[in-house]
């Protein structure tokens, strides 16, 4: 029988499987953090191409590349074989990339054997994986936005993002736990063969990253088989004539009384006016590209996704565990940023961050290497990745949910996430190159011009934020439309255009 006011445990229990696609999502993407050292020495043996350190930031990142195409596919897929199936696609493609970047010799090549096809295929793989991401990152909050009740919508959604930090913490752990007694190789011992690589480094090179990309098979394959038992959204039921299901699967979430008038509500705006992405003017589009780029350019992918490095070249002891340490940062203040968000603001957070973020990053720049200066160093980097986590690392999502006018959303957001995955691979491949480059032998040019740069951005960011983003803190999203179409008025009458 089914309740008045609904099952509240039904329905944590398909949002808990859906938020699962989120914290795969900061799984897969913070897996290459404890792999990537292990890996370069493995392909800087290769006897048929030089493992270059473009090579290497190519690497790290490729899974960027699938990224893209994931979210630019994910509303094709979700509209025309609905958010469940789309998920479960997405789990299968976690399993598959997960055992294929473990032993990407399987059938073709010879295990061991750091061959340039080797790579090639070990990038295909990261790609697949990448795909997976770029759908989770588009169709887990589409799927527990549209079955969430209005009123905990926000808050529903929310938590994917804290999945997508606590998906991080976890790798960071498994990956610590995989190591052991065993440590990362030497940047200088790579590229002279294993034999002179420290002896605890040697499993790290040969077995040690192939273990850490494997163990996303286990959440991956639990994600993929729980997804299936979850229910398809109610919005979508409606989409494909399925009004039947969709009102039972209401009231099971919201009770008998308000499903039926949640389903009315749902077929009365299920045929929707469209309008032209510039209906509302380019600066609307234009601040939800920047809100996108800027949240990549900041720099904050190149500490999560290299922490252990930046930290053994610091010349920690334990990198590994210092990294776990900055995930539970990262988690806590995350919690910050859900539980304040609704108070403070959008813009309040976003610029707070911003400044945080240049204080770390100038710190790092201008300590980084210095003997005697490591706590300084180390602090800096937790107060930069603490910052961008209660700042722009939530509330960027919850601002392009928010601040395109309903008849252009669709395409809008797909615009702007494009640009974030864009924007984030150029950051994550761009990392190592930089952060090695240097104009003397021997000179730390490219440690404080990455960091420097980074805190120049940070500035920038804080700046726009300040000068462009309307605050949308207890607006509805028809306040935006009038907002967007009573600035586009203004703009055109002030250039002569109306």
């Amino acid at each position: 029988m089914i309740k008045q006011s609904g099952s509240k445990a039904y329905l944590f229990s398909i949002v808990l499987v859906a938020v699962l696609g989120g914290l795969l999502f900061g799984y897969d993407t913070a897996v290459i953090s404890g792999a990537e050292k292990g890996l370069q020495a493995f392909f800087k043996e290769s006897a048929d191409f030089e493992y270059t350190d473009a090579w290497h930031g190519f690497t790290s990142a490729s899974a960027l590349i699938g990224c893209i195409i994931g979210s630019a596919i994910s509303g094709f897929l979700a509209t025309n074989f609905g958010r469940k199936r789309s998920l479960i696609i997405a789990g299968m493609l976690f399993f598959i990339s997960a055992l294929g970047s473990m032993e990407p010799e399987f059938i073709f090549f010879e295990h061991g054997e750091p061959l340039f096809n080797l790579l090639i295929t070990f990038n295909i793989y990261r790609i697949i994986g990448g795909i997976g991401v770029g759908l989770a990152s588009a169709i887990c909050p589409m799927y527990i936005g549209e079955v969430a009740p209005s009123n905990i919508r926000g808050m529903l959604v929310s938590w994917n993002q804290f999945a997508i930090i606590f998906g991080q913490l976890v790798v960071y752990f498994v990956n610590f736990f995989i190591l052991g007694d065993h440590i990362q190789p030497l940047v200088e011992e790579m590229g002279k063969g294993i034999a002179a690589i420290n002896p605890d480094a040697q499993w790290t090179v040969t077995t040690g990253w192939r273990y850490m990309f494997g163990s996303e098979a286990v959440p991956a394959g639990l994600f993929a088989l729980l997804i299936c038992f979850v229910p398809e959204t109610p919005r979508y039921l409606v989409s494909i004539g399925r009004s039947d299901v969709a009102k039972r699967i209401l009231a099971k979430i919201n009770g008998t009384d308000k499903a039926t008038q949640i389903l009315q509500d749902i077929k009365d705006t299920m045929v929707v006016k469209t309008e032209k992405l510039m209906t509302y003017g380019w600066m609307c589009i234009f601040i939800g590209i920047m809100l996108s780029v800027f949240q990549q350019a900041v720099g904050i992918n190149a500490v999560l996704y290299y922490a252990p490095r930046i930290f053994g070249d610091m010349g920690m002891e334990d990198p590994m565990m210092i990294t776990v340490f900055m995930g539970i940062i990262n988690i806590l203040f995350t919690l910050v940023a859900i539980f304040t968000v609704e108070k403070l603001g959008r813009k309040p957070l976003l610029i707070s961050g911003s400044l945080g973020m240049a204080i770390g990053a100038f710190g790092v720049a201008m300590t980084f290497g210095h003997a005697g200066f490591e706590t300084v160093t180390a602090t800096s980097i937790l107060v930069y990745s603490a910052s961008f986590m209660f700042s722009w690392g939530p509330i960027c999502w919850v601002l392009i949910a928010e601040i395109f006018p309903n008849t252009i959303r669709g395409g809008a957001v797909a615009i702007a996430v494009a640009f974030q995955w864009i924007s984030n691979f150029i950051v994550s491949s761009s990392f190592v190159p930089m952060f090695n480059l240097h104009l003397t032998e021997g000179d730390d040019f490219g440690h404080w011009f990455t960091y420097g740069l980074y805190g120049i951005l940070c500035i920038l960011a804080a700046l726009f934020v300040w000068r462009l983003v309307p605050e949308t803190k207890g607006k509805t999203l028809e306040d935006m439309t009038a907002l967007w179409k009573m600035k586009n008025e203004s703009y055109q009458t002030t250039n002569g255009k109306k």
